[in-house]
């Protein structure tokens, strides 16, 4: 994968023929690097010097703002650009100096969008921030990478404002859309006061570019700073999970193509699984910061065109749910489907092809080395319930604890490899955790760089999940993977999501329990006097119990289910077992 703008013009294409390609896309791979390198150069600046040579006729669109009252407001990369320049005066005027920390607060929208690239282009670090943190979350995070500015918006001001006392090395907060007032500098009219071309910081493809924290799913949020070549490293992944995206036009360029994804870009799967690289192929992306809902996705989809995107396993179940037979409703044009931070399962795998009319490519990544591993289901064949193959550039295997290979049907530790299978260095990789140079070390051993995710491969090369290493548990003496139990009562009509975690007992060390968020529709018969819900309660705990039984080997089936309104989640739309799992202990141990 080259850097240069003209690389992607050079790959040499198979064509969709029903043959499985992976074999020749995998070893016919080579990665190309360059030593300069700068990721808003090429997924903004290259696009709009294209444009202002066509003197103003193009109407390439970069982003489109699509509002809760369903009107859209479109942006070119041209504008794109102009206002990046002139943030990037205006940060520098405030005393943002390379390598600073500066935070984006805020969610999807044209000034996100502008942030990034403005902040990128001067060799600065781009931190993002969930709008949805708390206090807590947010002091955590601004005090540990000692962030020096911070950009927010209405949604996130108050919050800011809240912890700013305990956050001395943050010396301004601009204010951006109807927060304006509410900072020290109002955005708009910093932007609008500058003029002229920001002249980019030549930065190196190694140099520091995005400071961003893991989820804590599983513990206390480490910041895995990522390098400038961490978005070639994304390339490969990106481009097979979205159907070959990006190369959809004998010119590599098409105005068919339209990204959308639900995903936070103060995230991974929002910021590098969509914003970064949609817009490094020159395509438009929509911008949507409204609450998310099976209709508000189906809308959207139908009226933008949308041709690619990145949907959770949450999000899917609920559509599948909400619509069962969506195209009879919307008009969809779907040709890339991508979901990710959970198993799908085959029921929702069955719904995606048949329904959406487009197979759902399962992806594995996580914050410090994302989209590593995947399917192209147009150039080799998908599996449902598999998490796929490694993406061509990525060496990764299934090891022991001793770093040994795991053989065929054995689960392991997934781990991925600094060096290609050419011996290239992968340019995928975190530079390291945030001044956490022992949990840097920590996640290596030599070369292999663990996951902390279990997984078994087939005899073809598939890998399939087991769970979290701090998920799976073992139940009267049998191992137990919550996915393969989680997937099995979503197929039941009664069940939105489900998640499955150890219940203590003295007897047998732990039994399998289900937390189940039941259908709208349940939910509503389930409501009246106590004695009612108790006996609705225990008719469908046993049909459910029954339904787990049939499917699956009979110690997996949940002795105990609990229904609650909703499973706890991260912001990133992973559910949060480990939550489930030490609320369990914590009434064990007070019983």
């Amino acid at each position: 994968m080259k850097s240069s703008q003209d690389s992607d013009k050079n790959n040499h294409l198979p064509e969709q023929d029903g043959i499985d390609h992976y074999e020749n896309l995998h070893r016919g791979f080579r990665w190309q690097v360059d030593e300069y390198f700068n990721m808003a150069e090429v997924c903004c600046n290259r696009w709009a010097s294209a444009q202002n040579n066509q003197a103003g006729t193009s109407k390439d669109i970069a982003i489109h703002a699509h509002q809760t009252s369903g009107k859209t407001v479109s942006f070119t990369y041209l504008e794109l650009k102009q206002a990046a320049d002139a943030l990037s005066h205006a940060l520098a005027a405030l005393g943002v100096a390379v390598g600073d920390r500066v935070a984006i607060v805020m969610p999807q929208r044209f000034e996100t969008a502008v942030a990034y690239m403005a902040v990128l282009q001067m060799g600065a670090v781009a931190m993002p921030l969930s709008m949805l943190f708390g206090p807590e979350a947010l002091a955590f995070r601004l005090q540990d990478s000692g962030a020096v500015l911070a950009i927010c918006d209405e949604s996130s001001i108050q919050s800011i404002q809240s912890v700013r006392a305990e956050c001395p090395a943050l010396r301004t907060v601009v204010a951006a859309g109807s927060a304006a007032g509410q900072g020290d500098v109002d955005y708009a009219a910093s932007v609008q006061s500058q003029q002229g071309a920001f002249t980019a910081f030549k930065t190196r493809a190694d140099d520091a570019a995005i400071l961003i924290y893991t989820s804590g799913t599983t513990g206390p949020p480490k910041g895995a700073l990522l390098a400038h070549r961490a978005l070639i490293g994304n390339l490969p992944g990106f481009v097979c999970s979205q159907n070959w995206f990006g190369f959809d036009g004998a010119d590599n360029k098409s105005t068919d193509a339209v990204f959308w994804s639900p995903a936070d870009w103060a995230w991974t799967g929002g910021l590098m699984d969509a914003l970064l690289p949609a817009l490094y192929f020159g395509r438009p992306i929509v911008a949507f910061n409204g609450r998310f809902s099976p209709e508000l996705a189906f809308s959207l989809m139908a009226q933008h065109g949308v041709t690619h995107t990145f949907l959770f396993p949450t999000a899917l179940k609920a559509m599948m749910k909400a619509f069962p037979r969506p195209r009879e409703q919307f008009k969809l044009k779907l040709q890339g489907l991508m979901s990710a931070g959970e198993a799908v399962g085959d029921a929702v795998f069955d719904y995606c092809r048949q329904q959406l009319g487009v197979t759902v490519n399962e992806m594995f990544g996580q914050t410090e080395i994302n989209y590593v591993v995947g399917n192209c289901s147009k150039f080799w064949p998908a599996r449902a319930g598999s998490m796929g193959k490694a993406y061509p550039g990525h060496r990764v295997q299934v090891i022991d604890d001793d770093g040994r290979l795991c053989p065929v049907g054995i689960p392991g530790d997934v781990a991925v490899n600094r060096y290609d299978i050419h011996g290239d260095p992968d340019p995928i990789f975190f530079l390291g955790y945030w001044k956490n140079e022992a949990a840097t070390r920590a996640k290596f051993t030599g070369d292999w760089c663990r996951t902390g995710d279990l997984a078994r491969s087939d005899a073809d090369g598939y890998l399939w999940y087991e769970g979290r290493a701090d998920d799976v548990f073992k139940a009267a003496g049998y191992r137990i993977g919550p996915g393969e139990i989680e997937n099995c009562l979503v197929k039941h009509p009664a069940v939105a999501n489900a998640a499955v975690v150890p219940k203590p007992d003295a007897e047998r060390g732990a039994v399998v329990k289900a937390y189940v968020v039941l259908a709208p529709e349940l939910m509503a018969k389930r409501a009246g006097t106590a004695s009612a819900t108790a006996q609705f309660d225990q008719q469908l705990i046993a049909e459910l119990q029954a339904h787990v039984k049939k499917m699956l080997a009979p110690y997996e089936y949940p002795k105990e289910i609990e229904f609650i309104d909703a499973l706890p989640m991260t912001t990133t739309g992973k559910v949060q077992r480990r939550v489930l799992r030490l609320q369990e202990e914590a009434r064990f141990k007070n019983a």
